[in-house]
């Protein structure tokens, strides 16, 4: 059957309550109208899908297109315009999708990846070095995201990739400005201008030199034997940049401030280490930063849920709510570090466009939390948590800042 509602507006408001809960109209939803219209910003309107089962099944059919050129696609600010140039693969659909992730899947396989997790901890000691060395943290705390939580996600992903690191208040400015929710439309458009410029004088200067690092791999085993152009390898480094610090970062805060909280789950942690890859795992299924995504757009007519969905219609998957459904996790609003199914989670996503950095997430987040749990077993918030500045303007939730102190 088809559902004629009147659409309701995206829950994007700032979460009510407790700060790591979704927005309380997923569970609404959830249980009353699991798919449902509702209003986008640009005054158009898609299908909300907040069902685990349903979401798993959207993301898991590739009638259901990432292609943001294709007519009915749900644009946003952030996804930006109709555009064919520089679409990175995620904004794709098979089989110039496959060819194109093929490029840098062995990039970030989980072998290749756990080879990392030497260099992974010398960066974050090294960190948390200089976090005992500051002083003052008595009177205003040490920001946790700036002091750990940021440049942990950025040296690794500038290492891979052959950026710069002294670059990386560049990437981090515009990427902030790409993600705002509040931010006028002609800002975001400077800053993505400013951002592929950049990219394309160190895509251009690569060339030159390679080095041994993605990037460079990229331009040697793909765009010089012309499987790929200039401006590919450009839009390349602009998705595995952003993507490879901001997700990662938030995350950081978000699980570092959720055990300063949950005391017994941290010292849980602290006592028996081996748990700590399965608390990754029940972490990213409680935070869920991506509130209201991804995006697709039926291709054909598709019955899901018992509802049908038309070709040219667009579609919203509420990852968050299906983290919560509490059919599939019980008590499902608890942080339960010991959850035996947690890594049946979506915050990676479902299907062929699951996150390509997921092992990389996943080591990066088991080694900073490790790492803060047995360095600063006192670390605690410096101010109450209501002072604390969350991300609610932002496509990715998280904290802007996080002061701490121990």
């Amino acid at each position: 059957m088809t559902l004629s509602t009147a659409p309701v507006p995206l829950p994007v408001d700032p979460p009510s309550g407790c700060p790591f809960d979704p927005p309380a109209e997923f569970g609404v939803l959830r249980a009353e109208r699991p798919i449902s219209k509702v209003a986008l910003p640009n005054g158009s309107w898609a299908w909300l899908i907040t069902r685990y089962a349903d979401i798993r099944a959207v993301l898991g059919d590739t009638r259901f297109s990432s292609d943001t050129t294709v007519h009915g696609y749900p644009l946003s600010g952030m996804t930006g315009g109709p555009s064919t140039q520089n679409r990175g693969f995620i904004r794709r659909d098979p089989p110039e999708h496959t060819r194109l992730r093929r490029m840098v899947t062995r990039e970030f396989m989980v072998k290749r990846v756990e080879a990392l997790r030497p260099e992974i901890q010398r960066i974050t000691d090294e960190l948390c070095d200089a976090m005992e060395r500051t002083e003052g943290r008595e009177q205003g705390g040490v920001d946790l995201v700036e002091a750990l939580a940021l440049p942990v996600p950025s040296l690794v992903i500038s290492v891979l990739l052959g950026v710069p690191y002294d670059d990386h208040e560049i990437f981090q400015r515009l990427t902030g400005k790409l993600l705002s929710r509040t931010i006028a439309d002609d800002e975001r458009e400077a800053a993505r201008i400013e951002l592929r410029d950049y990219l394309d004088r160190l895509v251009t200067a690569k060339e030159a030199d390679p080095g041994d690092d993605i990037l460079g791999r990229l331009i040697v085993e793909q765009q010089r034997t012309g499987e790929i152009t200039h401006d590919q390898v450009a839009a390349f480094a602009s998705l595995l940049l952003v993507a490879g610090h901001e997700t990662t970062a938030n995350m950081i805060g978000l699980s570092a401030l959720t055990l300063m909280r949950d005391t017994a789950a941290a010292e849980r942690l602290r006592q028996d280490p081996g748990l700590i890859r399965g608390a990754v795992e029940e972490l990213l299924r409680f935070h869920s930063i991506i509130r209201n995504g991804p995006r697709r757009v039926a291709t054909a007519d598709i019955e899901i849920g018992g509802h049908l969905i038309r070709a040219g219609e667009g579609v919203v998957v509420a990852v968050a709510s299906g983290n919560r459904d509490e059919s599939v996790f019980a008590d499902a609003d608890r942080l339960d570090v010991r959850r035996p199914n947690a890594q049946h989670h979506l915050a990676f996503g479902y299907g062929i466009h699951q996150c390509l950095g997921q092992a990389l997430a996943r080591v990066e987040l088991q080694v900073v939390i490790g790492t803060l749990l047995r360095r600063f077993p006192t670390l605690r918030p410096a101010v109450p948590i209501e002072e604390i500045p969350f991300r609610s303007d932002m496509a990715i939730y998280g904290c802007h800042a996080l002061p701490v102190t121990w």
